[in-house]
């Protein structure tokens, strides 16, 4: 017998304790925090050389096509899908044969899907283009069909890395996944600055398609010396992988409805003023910021207790798991949302606004920062609503409401786009469309987890009101005292160290006054995060 095969005969050696889980959980956020930061770096130095009006708004606007196929082939739907089936295979199957060949079958069919349509993509890459993106001037719109060309192919590259990324972590292995996606960064920033003066917005496919690589090669050494083969099986028979392709199924319907919403938002982004597509991107790296680290951090924590709950009947602790989970993303994503809002424009000037990065852009990439601040807490209330759902094993109510949600974004962006808000109104649209999106799915769940406990819920916001309302109070005694020395407006003239200092002295005292606030009504936000 291998070594590998020694250590797949011991299942129990992966079983997770209650220290590990917590040591796991804070490597998977410190990571998720450093990747956050990254990608500022990475938003930063893209707009201090390409700008982001241009030739950036196309560069951004055709990157998000590859990102949003993503969530559809690799990560969210997939690993909904892959882990658990995986994860009972390495208890069921001591010898590791079943885990083995599972994760066989899918590199299979990744590559199965995923060549034939790359090929066709870079065969005709401007008929595909011209259907997803409009750009007014005829030199842009050519721009993006050659820039697609390349970037499609990251696709596959993230999609056989998730796979072992959803190998690693069904072994309780977690380490080497979360820094992954460090190296796309990485290799993002160190293309642009290297050759932009030689490949000027190529220099980006060359970053993305190193850091691609990068990605799926970090994790190849862990999951080889773990006795798994990287050789794809095309045989789709066994009834374990059917189970994932059953299970993949309606999670990937679901998830293609936002993707397709978010493509069409993207669409519009293209039609509206220069910069508009860079100022969706650039907004969306701040938004993502509170929502991947508190929003991930509790879903990631509570989805499989819930599974594990409805699996056994035990609705009264389904119940508490359900409402402490939302309890917790009131109290972190409601005054983060806020947050965003006062402090957006100073925070994207410090960030972003320097080089070829303007003040204009600035401006613009605030003004959709703040809509979307306006849905943060209703977009993470609505993605582990998601998870409830499906740990339920309902995979229609999550369904049929994302198609509702879907179809009110995009009337509500064909209306708004038009106004005064312009690229703004699309990021009002969305987080009006969540809002509703929020509120169908709790009418749903309160059958489930009963009107009480969701009424329970009107402390916890009312307290994350209070606590927001002494932060805002902070913030605005700290901008008195700046207008009272003639501070007024200092970040206008974009990054520098004094910006930054200003910036930490704004904001620093208005979270210590929200910590504050949550101290004295006995709430412990780390406790909050892991969904106690």
């Amino acid at each position: 017998m291998s070594a590998a095969e020694t250590r797949g005969a011991h299942p129990t050696e992966d079983a997770p304790s209650h220290r590990g889980n917590v040591v796991s959980t804070a490597v998977v956020m410190a990571s998720t925090f450093a990747s956050r930061l990254l990608g500022f770096v990475r938003i930063a130095v893209i707009g201090a050389v390409f700008g982001a009006s241009g030739n950036a708004d196309v560069l951004n606007l055709v990157f998000n096509i590859p990102n949003n196929l993503r969530k559809l082939l690799a990560e969210g739907a997939l690993s909904s899908a892959f882990v658990p089936v995986l994860s009972r295979a390495h208890v069921e199957d001591a010898s590791g044969m079943r885990s083995k060949g599972i994760v066989r079958r899918l590199l299979g069919l990744q590559l199965l899907i995923l060549v034939p349509a790359l090929v066709l993509a870079a065969m005709f890459p401007h008929a595909i283009v011209d259907v997803i993106l409009d750009f007014p001037e005829p030199d842009r719109q050519q721009l993006a069909g050659d820039l697609f060309r390349y970037l499609i192919h990251y696709v596959l590259l993230i999609s056989m890395a998730a796979v072992f990324m959803g190998t690693l972590n069904s072994h309780h292995r977690f380490l080497v996944p979360a820094v992954a996606p460090l190296w796309f960064s990485v290799a993002v920033i160190g293309s642009v600055l290297a050759l932009h003066q030689r490949l000027g917005v190529y220099s980006m496919v060359v970053g993305v398609l190193v850091g691609g690589i990068g990605q799926l090669a970090i994790q190849v050494p862990p999951v080889l010396r773990r006795g798994y083969s990287l050789t794809p099986r095309f045989d789709f028979r066994d009834p374990h992988f059917l189970t994932i392709v059953r299970h993949w199924l309606p999670v990937v319907s679901t998830a293609s409805v936002f993707a397709i919403n978010q493509q069409i938002a993207l669409l519009f982004a293209s039609g509206l003023a220069d910069g508009s597509g860079s100022a969706m991107t650039n907004a969306l790296v701040f938004w993502q910021l509170p929502f991947g680290i508190f929003s991930a951090s509790i879903t990631t924590v509570l989805f499989p207790a819930m599974s594990r709950y409805y699996a056994e009947g035990n609705l009264p602790d389904l119940r508490r798991t359900v409402t402490s989970g939302l309890r917790g993303l009131i109290l972190l994503l409601v005054p983060s949302g806020v947050a965003l809002i006062a402090l957006g424009e100073p925070l994207i000037a410090v960030a972003l606004q320097r080089g070829a990065f303007s003040r204009q852009a600035t401006v613009m990439a605030a003004q959709v920062l703040t809509w979307y601040s306006v849905g943060l807490f209703s977009v993470g209330a609505f993605t582990f609503l998601q998870r409830f759902f499906y740990a339920c094993g309902d995979y229609r109510t999550p369904l049929w409401i994302a198609t509702v949600t879907m179809v009110l974004d995009v009337a509500l962006s064909l209306w708004l786009k038009e106004t005064a808000l312009g690229v703004a109104g699309l990021s009002l649209a969305n987080s009006l469309a969540f809002t509703v999106g929020v509120g169908l799915m709790l009418a749903r769940v309160r059958h489930i987890a009963g009107a009480a406990d969701l009424v329970s819920l009107l402390p916890a916001a009312l307290r994350a009101a209070l606590a927001t309302l002494a932060a805002l109070a902070a913030l605005a005694a700290v901008r008195a005292a700046f207008a009272a020395a003639g501070l007024t407006g200092w970040y206008r003239s974009g990054s520098s160290l004094t910006a930054f200092g200003l910036l930490m002295a704004e904001a620093i005292p208005a979270a210590v006054a929200l910590w504050a606030a949550y101290a004295a009504m006995g709430i412990r936000v780390r406790h909050v995060m892991r969904g106690h």
